[in-house]
């Protein structure tokens, strides 16, 4: 009797497993939801939307994005955090997930590396520092030279407290000696109008946002974040080529499912996320909108995750940076 019911278990587990593997071959066999938590409209929703379009074509299910913002991406990355870990609830992050994993460092309801499978690391852009038409300054070093003769004077915005843009000027902060005034707005749009009506003097940002407003001379740009020139900016020198250090920095925008989502999903996404980054079209888009499109294996996104957050979380020690509760 005993061995009868060893026989019988194990022909349960056989079945199973070849009822899972059934099912992650024919993976995906229903429609896809996408998280992104931010607002419709900006470089991530943007992103996702372009990317998972050809995604989608190659998977033969549609890949429905659903936009959660809110908490600095935290009340999104949540969502994907606790759903089932079986291909159909995927996340978009940027640069602010890996600073949230400092800032609110055992706050979250999450952990920010070990509740998500990486997937891609889709494409990065490169950032840009503008300035106030009015502001003396008309490239790095002579902005240098004004913030060390004229400490506290001048106010930078950014597009809330952990952003990329803010820790990139605190980097370029502790890297010149300067001392800059921090201004945090609840998203690019009104940093920006900050900067064009004169409340803030220096913004840090996307060239997708910056340079429309670049190019019409409401504002100026200092210099590119980047190693060499950006592809659809390459007006704009480097910092670097500026008089300034050689500072790189962009924001980023990644894929990642929830943990324990089976490896061979994983795979097929990452897969699907490169071909559909190297596609002419897409390649194309990108560089208009001085975007760099990468897609990485999963192996390479999980030590660039892990580099970011070391990173992020010295900047963020160095400047005493507190999360806005």
């Amino acid at each position: 009797m005993q061995r009868c019911r060893c026989l019988l278990a194990s022909l349960a587990y056989g079945v199973l497993l070849i009822a899972v593997g059934e099912a992650h071959a024919q993976y995906p066999a229903k429609p896809i939801k996408w998280i992104v938590p931010y607002t419709p409209g900006g470089i991530t929703d943007t992103v996702t939307r372009l990317v998972t379009h050809r995604m989608q074509e190659a998977l033969g299910q549609p890949i429905v994005i659903e936009n959660r913002p809110g908490a600095n991406s935290i009340i999104g990355a949540d969502l994907a955090a606790k759903a089932a870990p079986d291909g159909y609830t995927l996340l978009t992050v940027i640069a602010a997930h890996a600073a949230n994993a400092t800032l609110y460092a055992g706050r979250l309801p999450f952990d920010p590396l070990k509740s998500f499978a990486p997937v891609s690391h889709v494409a990065t852009a490169p950032l840009i520092m503008t300035a106030n038409l009015n502001f003396p300054a008309s490239d790095v070093r002579e902005l240098i030279d004004y913030a060390k003769k004229n400490p506290g004077r001048i106010s930078f915005g950014s597009s809330g407290i952990g952003a990329a843009a803010h820790l990139t000027t605190e980097l370029f902060k502790q890297t010149t000696g300067t001392f800059m005034v921090h201004i945090p707005y609840r998203g690019t749009a009104p940093a920006l109008q900050g900067l064009l009506a004169g409340d803030i003097q220096i913004l840090v940002d996307v060239p997708s946002s910056m340079m429309p407003q670049v190019r019409g001379g409401k504002i100026k740009a200092l210099g590119m974040f980047s190693a060499s020139r950006v592809p659809g900016a390459s007006e704009v020198p480097t910092l670097r080529e500026a008089g300034g250090p050689a500072i790189e920095s962009s924001t980023w925008i990644v894929f990642l499912a929830p943990a324990k989502t089976p490896r061979e999903v994983v795979s097929r996404l990452s897969a699907e996320a490169a071909k559909a980054v190297a596609h002419a079209e897409i390649r194309k888009n990108f560089e208009n909108s001085g975007i760099i499109g990468v897609g990485s294996t999963p192996e390479q996104l999980a030590k660039f995750l892990d580099d970011e957050i070391a990173r992020w979380g010295k900047v963020i020690r160095a400047a005493g940076v507190k999360a806005d509760d």
